[in-house]
This record gives structure tokens, C-alpha cells and sequence, in this order.
């Protein structure tokens, strides 16, 4: 007797198990008001409560055309709420999603932003500035005529920048280090990489320095002419000089 109990309690655990796993799909007018609700929440400013309303729209299935629009209705949100990373994310994933979806530009531009609003100081980890590089360069070479252009080539000149303003800090360390040949490494590598770059004539003043710590002379001379022929403004010319008179 307790092993037939056992068998029947067995069988209404599958069977409520069964019923449980059962999959609702809201109906064309429940996603509708879901994603009405989410508009309407969004208009108020409360960016998380119209996430969760059109997360309900997305993660229905029922309308191709609607889940995408949830889709880049919630990375907005999270844009707009200051949440750069989940925008971030959800950017991402909505350009693996739909690799040729007709706003792929505006969410690489807004893909772009996200990583520029996560963009720490030079001095720190350039891992978002890498990101926003990589996004704005991409939109750049896929969409060469896109209305925001201008604004797209400022971007990655600001990021361009801070890569060459990050080498030059870690540049400046190794030569206060004694690390002669890892500073000429980077310094040089800044001028190869980064041929705009606002501070060059900086850049041409610590790596003058570097040569003449390192024994090479006559590279060092070369250098500093450089920095006097093509910067005769800059504020680090009396600075080189005064250093080449001390240890030349």
C-alpha cells in the first residue's frame, strides 16, 4: 500500500509539473498594451518601469516587428537613465540580432556614446575607449554618408587622444623609471600611431629625453630640432632647451 501512494504522489508531481511548464503567449493586444505602457512610463521618466513593460513585449515572441522596436525602446531607456553599460549591452545585442536592420547606423552611433559616457581618465583602464573607438570606426566605414558624420569623426579624434594621452603616461613612467628603451618604445609609437595628436610636441620632448639618458645623442639632437622646427610655440621648447644645456 504505501509504495501504491508513492506511485500515484509520484504521477501528480509529473503532472503539475507538466501543467507549470506550459508557455502563455500574450495575445496581439496584450503586447500592445504592454508596449503602450512602456511608452507611457518612458514619457513620465520612469525609464525602469518601461524596461520591464517592454521587456514583457520582447520576451513574448508574438510580433517580430514589435519585439524589435522593444528591443531598441529598452536600450534607450537605459541610455537615457544613465545606465551606460546596460545600454551598452543592449546595443550589442540588438546589432548581433539584426546585423542589417535599417538603424543599425543609429545604434552604432549610440553604441558609440554609451562607451564614451564609460570612458575613464588617461591615466586608467582605456577599455571603453577601445569600444567607442571600434563602434564609431565601424559606422564610419559602413555608413561613410551618414548624417552625423562630422560629429562621428570628432568622436573618434577624442578617443585617437586619449589612446595617445594613456601611451604617453605610461611612456613617462618608464622614463622616470630608468626604463629608457620601453619609454622610446611608446614615445615613438605615439608619433607613428596617433599623427594628430594634440600633445606631440610633448611627446617629442620627453622622447629627446629618453635618447639622451640612453646614450644615444645624436638621435636625441634630431629629435629636439624636430619638436623646435615643426612646434616653435611650444610652451616645452625653453624647457628642452634648458635640458639639453644640463646634460648635453
Amino acid at each position: 500500500m504505501p509504495r501504491l501512494s508513492l506511485f500515484f504522489f509520484s504521477v501528480l508531481i509529473v503532472t503539475l509539473c507538466g501543467c507549470s511548464s506550459q508557455t502563455v503567449v500574450p495575445s496581439a493586444k496584450q503586447a500592445g498594451v504592454y508596449f503602450q505602457e512602456g511608452e507611457d512610463f518612458f514619457e513620465q521618466g520612469l525609464y525602469n518601469d518601461a524596461i520591464a513593460s517592454w521587456e514583457k513585449v520582447r520576451d513574448s515572441y508574438y510580433s517580430p516587428e514589435l519585439n524589435t522596436l522593444a528591443e531598441l525602446k529598452i536600450a534607450e531607456a537605459y541610455f537615457l537613465s544613465e545606465k551606460y553599460l546596460e545600454a551598452a549591452v543592449a546595443y550589442e545585442e540588438f546589432l548581433k540580432n539584426h546585423p542589417d536592420h535599417p538603424q543599425v547606423p543609429d545604434v552604432l552611433y549610440q553604441l558609440g556614446l554609451s562607451y564614451i559616457n564609460q570612458m575613464l581618465s588617461y591615466d586608467q583602464d582605456q577599455t571603453a575607449t577601445i569600444q567607442a573607438l571600434n563602434a564609431f570606426r565601424t559606422l564610419k566605414q559602413r555608413f561613410p554618408d551618414y548624417r552625423r558624420s562630422e560629429e562621428v569623426s570628432i568622436y573618434i579624434d577624442r578617443c585617437l587622444n586619449q589612446l595617445a594621452a594613456n601611451e604617453l603616461y605610461i611612456g613617462t613612467y618608464y622614463l622616470k623609471s630608468k626604463s629608457y628603451k620601453a619609454a622610446m618604445l611608446r614615445f615613438e609609437g605615439i608619433l607613428k600611431r596617433y599623427p594628430n595628436y594634440f600633445e606631440r610636441d610633448k611627446t617629442y620632448y620627453y622622447l629627446g629625453q629618453a635618447y639622451l639618458f640612453n646614450g644615444q645623442r645624436e638621435k636625441a639632437v634630431e629629435i629636439f630640432n624636430r619638436l623646435f622646427e615643426e612646434f616653435p610655440g611650444s610652451e616645452y621648447i625653453i624647457s628642452a632647451q634648458k635640458f639639453i644645456a644640463d646634460n648635453y
